[in-house]
């Protein structure tokens, strides 16, 4: 079972995600979904706000957090499974 070091709460705004994530790893998370033309916000207490629109954005989300927060053990393990699909 994976574990990853982000947790998502539900926001006040009904199309944004609120994303507990550590300091060092939001702003690079930040950067790509906007690569990804995904609107996010690094808000004041340390989360990140993320607009949620589509279920496609769901993916690339989780995708980016993926990348950012699991090890590269976990990554490896992930590109296997994929493979053996």
């Amino acid at each position: 079972m994976q574990q990853h070091n982000f947790q998502v709460s539900n926001p006040q705004v009904s199309n944004g995600q609120q994303i507990a994530i550590s300091r060092s790893d939001r702003w690079q998370v930040h950067q790509r979904l906007e690569e990804l033309e995904i609107a996010s916000t690094c808000l004041r207490d340390g989360s990140l706000k993320v607009e949620i629109h589509s279920p496609l954005t769901v993916i690339q989300l989780r995708s980016v957090l993926q990348q950012f927060t699991a090890s590269r053990q976990q990554l490896v393990d992930w590109l296997e499974q994929c493979w053996q699909s």
